[in-house]
């Protein structure tokens, strides 16, 4: 299966992606599962779930007091803002599994970082060590090395913003049923992805922005 771990939708407070946009980039590309992983929200997530419940995970990209980690298999929205072991105390009470979304991305205030991630590491499921989105392929790099220091299984994503994105980056894996398969599949899986150019992230800026003056 190819598996894109890290997409937003128009429920993303930087996005415009239409639900049926992601469902139809999805098939475009061969992407069999996606993690719809939103800023704060797991209500596109459920949405999308209804409309093509073969290829969502309900996912959140949870921002912390100290940094962003990212949920899957949710049944619950995480607030932002909580502390960070709160959060992820909150993710593990509705059986969820604990990422940690470009870890070490140098542009990104939102990175948890090195010395945060020290401190819940025993806590961790998994680490982003391919983010289509990073500017710095070194990033990338130190993010792949940091998971085999720590022994930590691997993860990709597009972080996809817009459709276009989606699949740049992704986990080829064996076929999974449910959160009980899932961390036993990634075990086994590839890393496959190229970087989005870095001129992407102007497209989330004017969502942002249009939203906020919508608001």
């Amino acid at each position: 299966m190819k598996v894109d771990l890290h997409v937003h939708t128009c429920y993303s407070k930087d996005s415009f992606t239409s639900l049926e946009a992601v469902i139809e980039a999805c098939r475009k590309q061969g992407i069999d599962k996606v993690a719809i992983t939103d800023h704060d929200t797991i209500a596109g997530a459920l949405a999308l779930l209804e409309m093509a419940p073969d290829l969502v995970i309900v996912g959140e990209e949870i921002r912390t007091n100290v940094g962003e980690i990212v949920a899957y298999f949710l049944e619950e929205e995480v607030p932002k803002g909580l502390p960070l072991q709160e959060s992820i105390a909150r993710v593990r009470e509705q059986g969820g599994v604990v990422g940690v979304p470009h870890p070490l991305d140098r542009l990104r205030r939102e990175a948890l970082g090195r010395a945060n991630l020290l401190t819940i590491i025993e806590q961790v499921d998994l680490l982003e060590v391919f983010n289509a989105r990073t500017v710095f392929p070194s990033d990338n790099h130190r993010a792949l090395s940091l998971a085999r220091e720590l022994g930590l299984l691997a993860s990709a994503g597009s972080d996809a913003h817009t459709a276009s994105e989606i699949g740049h980056a992704y986990v080829k894996m064996p076929a999974f049923n449910d959160k009980g398969d899932f961390l036993c599949s990634l075990a086994q899986g590839q890393i496959v992805g190229r970087l989005t150019s870095p001129l992407i992230h102007l497209a989330s800026t004017w969502a942002k922005l249009i939203k906020w003056l919508q608001s």
